[in-house]
């Protein structure tokens, strides 16, 4: 009879295994303010581009009585969206697709020449992150003192000061929910109603839907929205190459780095690197650029500020941290020269895909038509055999009209002799060419009888092909269909 093996008593580092928790709790970043080029550059980018949100609903664009006067404007309940002088339809989403091709190509080859400068400056999680950052700043003091106050106990400054930083990230928030309604709906119109009680539910509903989102992205999340939530760091590593410009610590200057004076006669000679972490403690991600290129750097440069700032005060030259390639540093620490080389094979490929979506999208603008034409034919019956032996097919015709008046349409039939149009239940006469008018930036919808005989029917229809033809501006368009007769599947 087997007898049972005793149970193995666990290690004591398996022990210490089995009790660390499976997730680490958020260690929470506390960036100090630092200044100098990279912050003012910033700090100017922010300027612009808050500024460019905030006002760009309220500049005004005349298109005539009775149109939208705002200059971009998303109008879903009449399906237009407005850019200055340029107007989409529900029809033109082709247009989308090619300004999300043109923005990932251009995205892609300024990664490849300099970086996640995207992420650093002009993302608007940065920009909102940065500006609330900025409050929190003004009112609860730098780094130190804001650590300080967090680990300190419970007290009238700490209270105060905490639901301040609040308030006034909820107004910033709230601004951003209300300005992004404005892109929907006409900015005076929808001001004036939101503020008496008059505006809609899904106005009320938006603006508070992006004012939590604000608040908690850029207040509450920061840095966890980049490393965690973003795809783009996952992409960047294809995007990159040593021959980009990112931000890097030169180790071959700094190291081995310690604290104390630099000494030439010492025994042992330290880098330039005093190891005091500016550079960690102003990164937004809390990250320290001496390890290398990391997933959670965003390219912003803040620490070349803070670097620059320590080499001044120890006397050492300044860009121990700096803007450049992999490959010159590594020549640099080889002692040899490395030129730059933004002329390679991605970013040829790049901007040679740039250029052919960027031709292909202005063609498309300066040819695009101001008419549209679609066809179907009626499901049941597919066909009607008349008095005098013809036959009858019936059609939707919808006819587009994209400019600002109204216009009468010449719509006339290839591919079948003989053939006679009418409007179904206005006029029985048949015509060859039929006149529809079509009302400003409108579809017209018509049924459409088509009378005749097919000369050779295959299976049981007969190709055609319906032209409309604008009779003031002499512009065209055509829509194939088909002409259905007995013979076929239908006829049996």
């Amino acid at each position: 009879m087997s007898r049972l093996a005793k149970p193995r008593k666990p290690s004591a580092g398996e022990e210490k295994m089995s009790e660390a928790p499976l997730y680490a709790d958020r260690v929470r970043v506390y960036p100090r303010a630092v200044h100098g080029p990279a912050r003012t550059f910033k700090w100017a980018v922010l300027v612009i581009c808050l500024a460019v949100y905030y006002a760009l609903p309220w500049i005004r664009w005349d298109r005539g009585p009775g149109r939208a006067s705002q200059a971009v404007l998303l109008d879903l309940q009449n399906e237009r969206f407005y850019f200055f002088n340029l107007e989409f339809w529900p029809q033109d989403i082709y247009y989308l697709t090619g300004a999300l091709i043109l923005g990932a190509v251009s995205l892609f080859l300024v990664t490849s020449l300099a970086g996640r400068v995207w992420c650093g400056y002009a993302c608007p999680q940065t920009v909102w992150t940065d500006l609330f950052m900025w409050v929190e700043q003004r009112i609860e003091g730098d780094r130190n003192a804001r650590m300080r106050r967090d680990q300190g106990p419970a007290s009238f400054d700490k209270a105060w000061r905490k639901v301040a930083k609040h308030a006034v990230w909820l107004g910033v928030a709230f601004w951003t929910g209300g300005a992004w309604i404005m892109y929907y709906a006409d900015a005076p119109t929808v001001t004036r109603a939101f503020w008496t009680g008059q505006a809609s539910s899904a106005v009320y509903g938006f603006a508070f839907l992006f004012t939590a989102t604000t608040y908690v992205l850029a207040g509450w999340a920061r840095e966890q929205v980049c490393t965690y939530m973003c795809p783009w760091p996952r992409f960047q590593a294809a995007m990159l190459d040593e021959q980009s410009f990112i931000v890097t610590y030169q180790g071959w200057r700094g190291e081995p780095r310690g604290h104390g004076k630099r000494d030439a006669a010492a025994e042992k000679k330290l880098g330039d690197c005093v190891d005091c972490r500016a550079c960690v403690n102003v990164c937004p991600t809390g990250i320290d650029i001496r390890d290398g290129v990391q997933l959670e750097c965003i390219n912003c440069g803040l620490c070349v500020d803070a670097c620059n700032e320590i080499m001044v005060r120890t006397g050492q030259p300044k860009w121990l941290i700096t803007w450049d390639t992999l490959a010159r540093q590594k020549a640099r620490a080889e002692g040899r020269r490395e030129p730059i080389r933004l002329l390679r094979a991605r970013t040829v490929i790049y901007v040679a895909a740039l250029l052919l979506a960027g031709t292909v999208m202005g063609v498309a603008l300066a040819t695009r038509a101001h008419i549209e034409l679609s066809v179907q034919h009626d499901r049941a019956p597919l066909f009607v055999k008349v008095r005098d032996g013809a036959l009858r097919n019936g059609y939707t015709v919808k006819i587009v009209n994209k400019t600002h008046e109204a216009a009468d349409f010449a719509l006339s039939l290839q591919g079948l002799e003989a053939a006679g149009m009418a409007v179904a239940e206005e006029n029985d006469a048949r015509m060859p060419i039929l006149t529809l008018t079509a009302e400003a930036d409108s579809v017209g919808t018509f049924r459409v009888l088509v009378f005749g005989q097919p000369a050779r029917l295959v299976d049981g229809s007969q190709d055609i092909t319906f032209t409309l033809r604008n009779a003031a501006t002499g512009e065209q368009t055509s829509y194939r269909s088909v002409f259905m007769g007995p013979g076929g599947r239908a006829g049996r």
